[in-house]
């Protein structure tokens, strides 16, 4: 599996960072010995100029990866660590060069060690000082694969989350309808129920005319009847 590109510029930078710590062991050791250290100088000045160009780049292609999503937040965070470690090396180098720290005893044993690595073919960062215990001694190589095997398991993950929701949302469409048609049932019931209270109301008046009718021809009979015994009272002789 071939590596990414940003592992590999970085991978490249950590070689010059190790090569100008080198350089600058060796020119300390000509200066204590007497030589003439006007050429490693050189060499350094350049490749101390290299070395924040690169760096830099790494930063730029960082953060162009981290906002196109091209690579998860946790790897982004991670090579953003490995570029502060960088940073970090980078001043010490130019403090070194410029003589203002003295060179440290388990720094030289830390290139020595970073050296044998490189002759192996394996490309381990040598300063990785709190690397986690998941990818303590792996190459950037195997670290691309397991970083690869997370986003495998990450994304069947993610399918199987599509899934449920894809489910959920047949089973809201199936209720969506089902409370569609209990709508139109209950507008139903509400338009059978406005009927049969209109012809409640019509019956009701019906009623109430029959009534009205009924009380005013009772009144008649009561009327006409006296008057009949008026006229009986009236013709009857005494």
């Amino acid at each position: 599996m071939s590596q990414d590109t940003w592992l590999q510029n970085y991978d490249a930078t950590c070689r010059l960072a190790q090569e100008i710590a080198e350089n600058i062991h060796e020119r300390n050791r000509e200066q204590k010995t007497g030589g003439n250290p006007a050429k490693i100088n050189m060499t350094l000045r350049a490749s101390l100029q290299k070395l924040k160009q690169s760096i830099a780049q790494l930063k730029d292609s960082l953060l162009r990866a981290s906002s196109s999503r091209r690579i998860m937040q946790s790897e982004a965070d991670r090579r953003q660590n490995l570029i502060d470690d960088l940073l970090t090396r980078e001043k010490q180098l130019n403090a070194t060069f410029k003589g203002d720290i003295t060179e440290p005893a388990p720094f030289r044993s830390t290139l020595m060690a970073g050296g044998a690595g490189a002759n192996d073919g394996v490309s381990v960062n040598p300063w990785l000082i709190n690397e986690s215990e998941e990818t303590r001694g792996l190459t950037f190589g195997e670290i691309k694969q397991q970083q690869q095997r997370i986003i495998e398991v990450q994304d069947a993950g993610l399918d199987a989350l599509a899934a449920v929701i894809s489910r959920q949302k047949i089973m809201g469409q199936e209720i969506g309808n089902e409370l569609d048609e209990q709508n139109e049932i209950i507008d139903d019931l509400s338009h059978l129920v406005d009927k049969t209270d209109g012809r409640i109301r019509n019956e009701t008046r019906r009623v109430q005319l029959v009534e009205k009718k009924s009380a005013s021809c009772g009144m008649l009979v009561v009327i006409v009847l006296l008057l009949i015994a008026i006229v009986v009272v009236a013709v009857w002789p005494v």
